[in-house]
């Protein structure tokens, strides 16, 4: 039972990283309001792939729920019925959450695709915390049982949050709590992890080195939120119409205190290591945290100084994300060692 809850706490983990992933690339491509309404699309369990099937036409059968665009609005069908010569607008209603009227194939496929990859991360996540209360039952310990709760709980909140962004037309904070919400879905299942995996390798760490590691795993979740909210102001610029090559200039103070921070975390992780290489500690994930830093130092470099390229923001955040579930990681199989490096 054990190794089944662990099987699937790592799938749980991988579509948590495809859902951030997806999510990236929506916001990469401008894709995130490509279905406008929530959970359907145009009021479609299978969005429409050309524009002919959101048009009003005569003589066409609609479905309650439908949309169309039309005069610069959408608009909603009240019940089933068939078109006539003339469009009746007794029959439709104006969908009014938000002011978004515009259909483009790309962005809605883009978008459910998504939400296909988020609705798919339900069921791993839902198997994992029947799988506990069996082994709660069994075993009468329930830490796992909780801590798979608190999973299938803040899933739940980030699919009510992405349709409370998607009637909100993206309001900019509730992106970030999205990510807030991301993270608390990572750090339980990597926990879980840590708790059923079968050897429990130890990183026996001198004090300083326990307290190096937690230096950055709060300063990295900080970078986040400061990264996310960079990410909510050239999504604002963006849709000014700003050019990438005039982005940064015009980004507010949080992107010059994000990219100054990157700078403390390279430090950082920069002593982390030099006291693990004289404890003569050799361990594959903190090989795997420092490639990653070189790659996320290349690409903080390409989107400050390169008219910050779209393709490269997904990948900033996802070598950001990995780097902080490495962290954290380190952190519950860290204990004490010898105190000869205070």
């Amino acid at each position: 039972m054990v190794g089944r809850i662990h099987r699937l706490a790592q799938i749980s983990l991988l579509f948590v990283f495809l859902v951030i992933i997806a999510g990236s690339v929506v916001r990469m491509t401008g894709s995130g309001m490509g279905c406008p309404d929530w959970p359907k699309c145009f009021g479609y369990y299978i969005p429409p792939t050309d524009a002919d099937q959101v048009t009003w036409t005569p003589n066409r059968y609609f479905e309650a729920g439908q949309m169309v665009v039309h005069e610069n609005a959408l608009w909603k069908a009240r019940s089933n019925f068939t078109t006539g010569a003339q469009i009746d607008f007794g029959n439709w209603e104006q969908y009014d959450k938000h002011d978004y009227a515009y259909f483009n194939p790309a962005h809605t496929w883009t978008e459910y695709i998504n939400r296909l990859v988020g609705a798919s991360t339900g069921v791993p996540v839902l198997l994992l915390f029947f799988a506990t209360i069996v082994y709660g039952r069994r075993t009468k310990k329930w830490k796992l049982f909780w801590w798979s709760g608190i999973v299938l709980f803040f899933l739940g909140f980030e699919a009510w949050l992405g349709k409370k962004v998607v009637d909100g037309n993206l309001i900019p904070g509730h992106i970030t709590m999205h990510m807030a919400g991301s993270v608390v879905l990572i750090v339980f299942l990597v926990a879980i992890l840590r708790e059923t995996a079968v050897s429990k390798t130890q990183l026996n760490l001198s004090r300083s080195s326990r307290w190096i590691l937690y230096s950055l795993l709060g300063l990295s979740a900080l970078q986040i939120f400061w990264g996310t909210q960079v990410r909510e102001e050239v999504d604002v610029l963006l849709k000014l119409a700003t050019e990438r090559s005039a982005l940064i200039e015009q980004l507010p103070d949080i992107f010059k205190l994000h990219r100054s921070f990157s700078i403390l975390v390279v430090l950082l992780h920069g002593l982390f290591f030099y006291q693990l290489f004289k404890l003569k500690i050799r361990n594959n994930w903190v090989n795997l945290l420092a490639g990653l830093l070189v790659a996320e130092i290349l690409a903080g470099v390409i989107l400050s100084y390169c008219s910050m390229p779209a393709g490269m923001q997904p990948v900033h955040l996802l070598f950001s994300l990995i780097m902080i579930t490495i962290q954290f990681y380190l952190v519950l199989i860290s204990g004490k060692g010898k105190e000869t490096l205070a």
